[in-house]
């Protein structure tokens, strides 16, 4: 049985609209190709950072469902640690029965 994830990711606001859609479809490629299914990508828009990070006062934020493995994560993590464009990351491991219910 595959884990259901959230992976939201913060693009540095200089990021073009051409680059944040090949982003995004390299990701689900990505994903789909090491077995993820279910993908669902959500662009949340510009928004004002809490603080700032690496000089950056506001950023690109996507967001990412999708269900997988953990290997899955591992190496997706890997790839945006590596990617000049991505200021921050996270993912999260979130059962689908109970946040259905938190709604």
């Amino acid at each position: 049985m595959l884990n259901s994830y959230e992976t939201i990711y913060i693009l540095k606001p200089d990021v073009t609209d051409e680059i944040n859609l090949s982003l995004v479809n390299f990701y689900k490629i990505f994903i789909k190709e090491k077995g993820g299914q279910n993908i669902l990508v959500q662009h949340r828009g510009r928004r004002h950072l809490s603080y700032n990070i690496t000089h950056y006062y506001d950023g690109i934020y996507v967001q990412m469902n999708y269900q997988g493995n953990g290997q899955i994560v591992n190496l997706l993590e890997k790839s945006m640690r590596f990617n000049n464009n991505i200021i921050r990351y996270l993912t999260i491991k979130y059962d689908m029965l109970n946040a259905l219910n938190i709604y």
